[in-house]
């Protein structure tokens, strides 16, 4: 899958007719609020076999080929590289799919055995209904090997809405984590409605995660929090509530999302997350975390202090990084999830923990801040797709920033005041899975569904292959 980005004066049938992609299919995949006005800067999913790679340090053109199982000649010619011994870090490639032309007497199964791949990956990619037939001197494109992932989501939607994203999304999900169980001072669970969720989460076999948190509409939840850590007795009792409802409702592993945890309890904190291994996973459930975003040992604050990344990697079968959320509702406007502040707390996390251990935090939400930014002023929150549909009425040129490797727009509306929207869009979506390829993580988390970001998923699903029939390992 391509990227594109819309120049002045370009229409949507000269963009299909370029990529010799069927207009629909573009439209399909990035839902255009209308196809007729594209904006400039406006990213396009492109659905095509080729893939971009980004130049690293130290690759040449030699090893970019080999390890993509094309010719030289073939990227130089696509790409219109006149002198292959000039490439810079930085610079993206357009990589052309492997293309195998059928030799009499070959089967299907040959060929896939051939290229590393399957059967049905052949069918899926040239649109085949039966393998028994294929002709000499067809052109087959054969689907490249994409690295293998775990996918969580989380939502708090209500009930039946949270039901619909999982029907339309969970067959990428390894994971589903409804948000989320209250914890109280009791140690016993404020419980709400997710029966019908959970019941879409395992139709699409995506393994329901029980999320417990100290956090409320109302409250940041310090004080719950110490009162509960640094308790024994009301620890244990929370896990044995933890317990019996993950048994009555179905849900398979816990992730524990405590924040503004007060500095000093610390080391409660990790111990009852060695707690909770000891009591869960003798039961075949697994536990994960969910930490704010760190860039050093040495950081500190109700956010940051408790939150020791060495004992959670160290106790915990997986952690999340919260990776985003500098943009909040009350900041001034800028980008949610900069990449260049999200890799600092992802290199600081692999100094402490192993890469299989972590998950990155993707939001998938847009924030639209009225300017000039007054002190005490919120965002409106919606979805990357109401952002194109703004952006679209207002005829908005889209701009992206380089280093944070997010989009924005700003626009004035029927009442003269001034607004900046930052999103997320094709190409901010595609330098988070980079990244997640880069440092051979884990797998991704979302924060949150119920945002419509439709080339988000077309993306995952054309850069990696999703975890399913997940199995815990204690070992």
């Amino acid at each position: 899958m391509l990227i594109h980005v819309v120049s002045r004066g370009e229409a949507l049938w000269q963009i299909a007719s370029r990529y010799n992609v069927n207009v629909n299919a573009i439209q399909q995949i990035n839902q255009l609020p209308n196809p007729n006005q594209l904006l400039i800067g406006q990213s396009l999913a492109i659905p095509t076999a080729g893939v971009m790679h980004t130049i690293q340090a130290g690759e040449d053109l030699w090893t970019i080929a080999r390890s993509f199982g094309v010719s030289v000649n073939s990227i130089a010619t696509a790409n219109r590289i006149t002198n292959p011994n000039l490439l810079y870090p930085g610079v993206t490639l357009y990589i052309p799919p492997i293309i195998h032309n059928v030799q009499p007497g070959q089967i299907l199964s040959q060929i896939a055995n051939h290229y590393g791949t399957t059967v049905q990956a052949i069918l899926t990619e040239n649109q085949l209904s039966d393998p028994n037939i294929i002709y000499v001197g067809t052109s087959l494109t054969i689907p490249r090997r994409k690295p293998l992932i775990e996918v969580n989501a989380y939502t708090y939607q209500k009930d039946e809405d949270a039901a619909e994203s999982v029907n339309e999304v969970g067959h990428l999900l390894t994971f589903f984590s409804p948000f989320a169980y209250l914890i109280k001072e009791d140690g016993s669970l404020e419980p709400f409605d997710d029966d019908l969720m959970l019941t879409a989460a395992r139709s699409k076999n995506a393994v329901p995660m029980l999320a417990i948190t100290n956090l409320s509409v109302t409250s940041t939840g310090t004080n719950l929090a110490h009162a509960v850590l640094s308790n024994p007795e009301i620890r244990e009792t929370l896990l044995s509530n933890i317990l019996q409802l993950m048994k009555e409702k179905g849900y398979k592993g816990l992730n524990i999302d405590f924040e503004y945890v007060q500095p000093e309890d610390r080391e409660n904190y990790n111990q009852f997350l060695q707690l909770a291994v000891d009591r869960l996973h003798p039961q075949g459930y697994f536990v994960s975390t969910a930490v704010a975003p760190k860039t050093s040992g040495a950081q500190e604050g109700l956010l940051y202090t408790a939150h020791d990344y060495e004992a959670h990697g160290r106790i915990a079968d997986f952690v999340v990084l919260m990776t985003y959320e500098w943009g909040w509702r009350g900041a001034s406007p800028q980008a949610i999830s900069p990449i260049n502040q999200m890799r600092r707390v992802v290199e600081y996390a692999l100094s402490v923990m192993p890469a299989n251990k972590i998950f990155l935090g993707f939001q998938i939400y847009a924030r639209d801040w009225k300017i000039p930014h007054m002190e005490g002023a919120t965002a409106e929150t919606f979805s990357p797709q109401e952002a194109v549909r703004r952006a679209t009425k207002y005829n908005a040129a889209i701009q992206y920033d380089e280093t944070a490797q997010s989009p924005f727009f700003r626009y004035v509306d029927e009442q003269g005041q001034g607004h900046e929207v930052w999103f997320e869009d094709a190409r901010s979506a595609q330098a988070k899975f980079d990244m997640v390829k880069q440092y051979n993580l884990r797998g991704i988390s979302y924060w949150a569904l119920g945002y419509p970001y439709p080339q988000n998923w077309a993306l995952l699903n054309a850069n990696f292959d999703i975890q399913k029939n997940y199995t815990p390992d204690f070992s």
